[in-house]
């Protein structure tokens, strides 16, 4: 992880960019969905990318870790959304199907990168200032 400068560099925050891209072209765009459903799946999906990016801006692994748990919390609520989306007719099942597989892989991704983080030496960047000044 020590060649990761920006949160922008990382593949699960570049994913999750994507499917809030999607949310937008499919959900928010979509006149099929009530406006309370627009405003809640555009949170969560957003809070997807935001967590990870604040997360890694912290600069300490264990609030990485719980920003990534956070995140990983709202990819599941984005998936809880579109399926409800899906029961009401807002999204024909192609689209139901590909947005729900991506949230999921997220969620994987997220899982990964926690327990890689959990496991990891290196306890952040915060840690290795502290030491620079000793």
């Amino acid at each position: 992880m020590s060649t990761i400068k920006n949160f922008e560099d990382l593949e699960i925050w570049q994913k999750s960019r994507i499917l809030c891209q999607n949310i937008d072209k499919y959900c928010l765009k979509n006149n099929k969905f009530q406006k309370h459903d627009q405003n809640q799946i555009d949170r969560s999906s957003a809070s997807v990318m935001d967590n990870i990016a604040e997360g890694l801006e912290r600069e300490g692994n264990k609030e990485f870790v719980n920003f990534l748990t956070m995140s990983k919390g709202s990819v599941g609520e984005v998936r809880s959304q579109l399926i409800r989306a899906f029961d009401r007719n807002y999204l024909d099942e192609s689209t139901f199907l590909t947005l729900k597989d991506d949230a999921i892989n997220i969620s994987k991704m997220l899982s990964g990168f926690i327990n890689y983080l959990k496991n990891s030496e290196h306890k952040g960047n915060k840690f290795n200032r502290n030491k620079e000044n000793e």
